[in-house]
């Protein structure tokens, strides 16, 4: 049925084929993500109430927003890309996430979590401004509606004075099971109803709920009626979803098959599983030392920190901002906080990392997870700008570490740091490097090749993707009889300007995992220029460009950070 279906075909199915039809869709995405990876358990719990959202509205003249967008792959597939659906994901494939280019269907690009509202009003603003007739949604979790700019969003509702449909998709989870005040509201809707009705829609919205998300008739009667109540204001329908539903090892492991790779992946250690190895022994000796995470305890590794230090584990949920501010204010009474966070979604803390924690010189560490490409999540999941960002932030000391190990000293040192501090690093530790033992000093470097004062290039690499790619260099062009020095330039703020200063050679490369604008290229370019020592300078980083889906090594390449050009530059030079 999905191979011929169309939208339009959609509203003609009797309720026995639409049934049919969430069956095979069902199928569809499994077969899909497991062959492909992706977001297997939300977009399972999701089929029943988009179907009945297809069979109710009339895409793409009515817009939806899907809040991040882990849940609109049925959507994907009825909006008329079933036939591409098995390029989910792959480079030039079709996105994990809504896109404006890849389909008329995408009215707004999702990816970060709380956004959906605030788009949904302002779509809905402009349509009154247009004097236009269309019906706006905002699909979105219960995990995102603990978001501040949620209700930053709702609080202007009245002001804006529009109409809108809130499907909120109340599934107990966001990666994690779904904590906060918020969350108890919802999770007593039935038993303290008409209280909680009046708290919310005193914003001023209708509420409709709670319905059963996963029972088709009932979401088709529910959307029939949200569809006419929206004829005289806005509407919030509560709905309540089986995540992973349909597939038995999802509903038994949500968490496990939130987001899931390609059957067949190999398994790499990652640093997650190092860092919550080593904070715990770090905690262990240090009564201190907490960890704040914002709803991703399980995908930063974090679990056994948790369970062995439950007073000093704290999940905020997807509230960034908070987590920041949360870690600054512990820090001013003397304890040790840890902020755990993938790269992509500290972004979102960036006013708080200057104003709460650099300006009071707080030694709030940030642990920064799948820091430079991640690959097949696209552009609102690539973590290529914090090089960029906090290095502009006094104060703040930021390391790349060159392996796993170093990692582990990273962590080490930062237990006695009184000082703000990040350490970034990639989701997988490939490779260990030969180690000399010592521990980290603040701003030091350290030689990885030392070709000698003759050499008269020195290459500057900060980070183990970095590190790999200059070593592979140096192994082809030594088969060739060339020569260069390789740095390890784990601190990129503050340089080792005394290395600096003494390095002889005329032409210097750095190579990192971070946008060519503000990184650490321009860092070592300003320091160069300078010392006044004559030498030249060229940046391997990525472009001026957002980065798109696909493999690490595929988007390095594709985005300036090119093993065979920079090959091509230093024999050039040497």
């Amino acid at each position: 049925m999905l191979r011929s279906l169309t939208p339009e075909t959609v509203k003609t199915l009797s309720k026995n084929q639409l049934n049919v039809l969430c069956d095979e869709l069902r199928a569809t995405i499994c077969e899909t993500v497991l062959k492909c990876g992706g977001h297997l358990a939300s977009n399972l719990g999701a089929v029943e109430s988009t179907v009945a959202l297809f069979y109710t509205f009339d895409f793409p003249n009515d817009k939806i927003v899907f809040d991040v967008g882990h849940q609109c792959y049925a959507y994907k597939i009825l909006s008329g890309r079933g036939r591409q659906f098995s390029s989910l994901r792959q480079t030039g494939g079709l996105s994990g996430f809504p896109k404006r280019k890849e389909s008329e269907y995408d009215c707004y690009d999702t990816g970060h979590a709380g956004t959906s509202v605030s788009a949904a009003i302002g779509i809905a603003k402009a349509r009154d401004l247009k004097k236009e007739s269309f019906e706006v949604v905002a699909y979105i979790g219960d995990g995102s509606f603990n978001n501040g700019l949620v209700y930053e969003a709702l609080n202007s509702l009245k002001i804006l004075n529009t109409r809108v449909l809130i499907v909120l998709n109340d599934n107990g989870m966001s990666i994690s099971p779904t904590v906060g005040g918020m969350h108890e509201i919802l999770s007593g809707m039935d038993k303290e109803k008409a209280e909680n009705v009046r708290l919310l829609e005193q914003f001023g919205f209708t509420y409709m709920g709670v319905k059963n998300g996963n029972d088709l008739e009932e979401m088709l009667d529910a959307m029939d009626e949200a569809k006419n109540k929206l004829k005289t204001g806005s509407v919030l329908l509560h709905i309540v979803t089986k995540k992973g539903k349909g597939y038995e090892f999802s509903e038994e492991h949500p968490t496990n098959t939130h987001g899931v790779p390609p059957v067949g992946a190999i398994k790499e250690r990652e640093y997650s599983e190092v860092f919550g190895e080593t904070l715990c022994a770090l905690a262990e000796e240090n009564p201190k030392i907490a960890v704040v995470s914002a709803a991703m305890k399980e995908s930063l590794g974090l679990e056994k920190f948790f369970s062995a230090y439950p007073e000093r584990a704290f999940d905020v949920g997807i509230c960034e901002e908070n987590a920041c501010v949360l870690c600054a204010a512990m820090a001013t009474q003397g304890i040790k906080p840890y902020y755990a966070i993938y790269s992509t979604f500290l972004q979102r803390a960036f006013d708080e990392i200057i104003h709460d924690v650099g300006s009071m010189d707080l030694p709030v560490t940030f642990c920064i997870d799948r820091a430079g490409i991640s690959g097949a999540d696209g552009e609102t999941h690539q973590g290529v700008f914090d090089l960029s960002y906090l290095s502009m932030v006094p104060n703040l000391t930021v390391i790349a570490p060159k392996d796993t190990e170093e990692f582990k000293k990273a962590l080490r040192f930062s237990a006695t740091y009184a000082h703000p501090l990040a350490i970034r690093y990639p989701r997988a530790g490939k490779i260990v490097f030969p180690d000399d033992g010592a521990e980290l000093e603040v701003g030091k470097w350290e030689y990885h090749h030392n070709a000698g004062d003759a050499a008269s290039v020195t290459v500057y690499a900060a980070g183990e993707r970095n590190l790999v790619v200059a070593m592979k260099v140096l192994k082809n062009l030594q088969a060739k009889g060339k020569e260069f020095n390789v740095v390890n330039a784990r601190f990129v703020k503050p340089l080792d300007m005394r290395l600096l200063r003494s390095d002889r050679s005329k032409h210097i490369v750095t190579i990192e995992d971070n946008v060519l604008l503000g990184g650490f290229g321009s860092m070592v370019n300003t320091a160069v220029m300078g010392l006044g020592k004559g030498q030249t300078v060229r940046n391997f980083a990525y472009k001026d460009e957002f980065i798109v889906q696909g493999s690490v090594g595929e988007l390095q390449r594709k985005y300036g950070v090119n093993c065979a050009e920079i090959e091509e530059y230093i024999a050039e030079l040497i």
